[in-house]
């Protein structure tokens, strides 16, 4: 089976910021469990570099506008390496093949397509055209600011697809999550679709619009498109492989940027006759010690600065444990060194060290006993069945309260522990001592694969100590051999 997820292509007039890796992070944990779940992925993620706001930030640091988008381009790859994304393709706007996806895709909606004039409130920031009831004292209500624009424009007739898109919605009940937000799109295309302009002529920074001079894309549609770009479109032999992946495909994008993923882009492919994406999945913004993020306040979180301070796999885990996905967040460091002390120090790496410090009273060797006791039993098949209880949680993005699942298994793994007290075992019941030294690496191994699309490094690390090759969550289904297993050290070493 196929399965695609893409990140949003991040916009390059401003550097990475803490929300930029939370998207990706989030994009690179779906693509991750599917390929453990054995699909066939296609992760892409890379940068928007077209439209009014670059060119006028590559002028206001003197720089032409190629090089500037280079420059720029480069630090959200960058972040993306730095956060260990694994992503399939990393696309940009300005490569010439997404020239050519785009204006594929223009004449292919061309039908729906007219010429006007546009006279109304802009907004660079947002790059789309605003109403007056948008605008409070001078700024959109996002707190953007406007300028008056009058041009020559195409129109695309997005008001023809209000109800094409609202039975789509209707037959679709999760292509917009979370519920909430789907609510809030059917509002908007409910109060009435007006016809979008999509091409520009008060600048060049843009894709060309075939067969028009003066006039560049819109860029969203030129945005969009890279969705398919980067699947291989517009190439007639790979139309089979786009529909499958495009079927499957779950887009993460910020909620400030839903409204053009759920009602501009559906109704562009709809026009254009290709499939809809599965879903388009809109993640809450985060704060910054209480207060919005700003570069006046000084308070912007820089992903290179966090993981260099506490390490990549507990900034990955503390973004998906501490809030829903979905819902806003605050990012405080007391929370995350928090989390450190407890949840991955304590309950995670006291369970991983002192377990398999057992084995290594006999030499390293686990001597594998499956014939269970009830308690043996229980904490076998929660452990077996711990991918199982995750996959819908995937299967919804529901991020958090699948990490969530593999803490329970942590939770009760730990107590299981202090219930059989193995280090009295040792000494009067090595037999028993098996049982529960076998039921617990199987724990441990469960744990290792819930954990690998979150904490990759971790898990690999849990993996290599017990010697399994951690590739495909098939392996959990399969018995321990009595076998040698490496020395454990502590996963996440407390600060002085």
């Amino acid at each position: 089976m196929k399965f695609c997820v893409t990140t949003p292509i991040y916009y390059i007039n401003g550097d990475p910021h803490i929300g930029h890796a939370y998207a990706s992070i989030a994009a690179d944990i779906i693509a991750r469990f599917a390929r453990l779940d054995g699909l066939e992925v296609h992760f892409s993620t890379g940068t928007d570099e077209h439209g009014i706001k670059v060119a006028r930030s590559a002028e206001s640091v003197d720089m032409d506008v190629h090089e500037f988008s280079d420059i720029m381009s480069k630090k959200f790859r960058d972040m993306s390496d730095k956060i260990n994304m694994s992503y399939d393709d990393f696309i940009r706007t300005t490569e010439k093949r997404h020239e050519k996806a785009a204006q594929t895709l223009w004449k292919m909606i061309e039908k729906d397509i007219y010429c006007d004039t546009y006279a109304g409130w802009y907004s660079a920031r947002d790059e789309e055209y605003v109403t007056e009831s948008d605008i409070v004292d001078g700024k959109t209500t996002n707190g953007a600011p406007v300028e008056w624009m009058e041009e020559a424009s195409y129109f695309f007739r997005l008001s023809d697809y209000q109800d094409k898109l609202l039975d789509w919605y209707e037959k679709n009940p999760n292509f917009i999550l979370p519920t909430s937000r789907r609510n809030e799109v059917i509002s908007f295309v409910r109060s009435g679709l007006k016809d979008l302009s999509i091409s520009r002529s008060k600048f060049t920074w843009g894709i060309p619009i075939p067969h028009l001079d003066g006039h560049v894309m819109y860029v969203w549609i030129d945005a969009l498109t890279n969705y398919i770009t980067s699947l291989g479109y517009p190439d007639p032999e790979k139309a089979d492989y786009i529909a499958e992946m495009m079927k499957s495909c779950v887009h993460v994008v910020g909620k400030e940027i839903l409204r053009f993923h759920a009602v501009y882009w559906p109704a562009f492919l709809m026009s254009a006759g290709l499939p809809l994406p599965k879903r388009v999945y809109a993640h809450g913004w985060w704060t910054s010690e209480g207060q919005k993020m700003s570069k006046s306040v000084g308070n912007v979180v820089d992903p290179h600065e966090v993981i260099g301070e506490y390490g990549l796999d507990p900034v990955r885990y503390f973004l998906f444990r501490e809030i829903k996905f979905g819902e806003d967040g605050d990012f405080s460091r007391s929370a995350i060194e928090k989390r450190i002390s407890f949840d991955l120090a304590n309950d995670l790496g006291n369970l991983v060290q002192r377990v398999l410090a057992f084995i290594q009273k006999t030499d390293g060797r686990l001597v594998v006993d499956y014939d269970f006791s009830a308690d043996e039993r229980t904490l076998f098949e929660n452990s077996r069945s711990l991918v199982s209880r995750m996959r819908p949680l995937m299967d919804k993005q529901d991020l958090h309260a699948s990490l969530s699942t593999v803490w329970e298994l942590i939770a009760e793994s730990n107590k299981f522990v202090n219930d059989m007290r193995p280090w009295e075992l040792v000494k009067n019941n090595p037999k028993k001592l098996n049982k529960v030294i076998t039921a617990l690496c199987e724990s441990i191994r469960s744990i290792g694969f819930g954990l690998a699309p979150f904490m990759p490094d971790t898990a690999r690390k849990i993996f290599d100590f017990i010697n399994v090759d951690g590739k495909l969550f098939q392996e959990i289904q399969s018995d321990f051999v009595n076998q040698n297993f490496r020395a454990p050290f502590m996963l996440f070493p407390k600060k002085s």
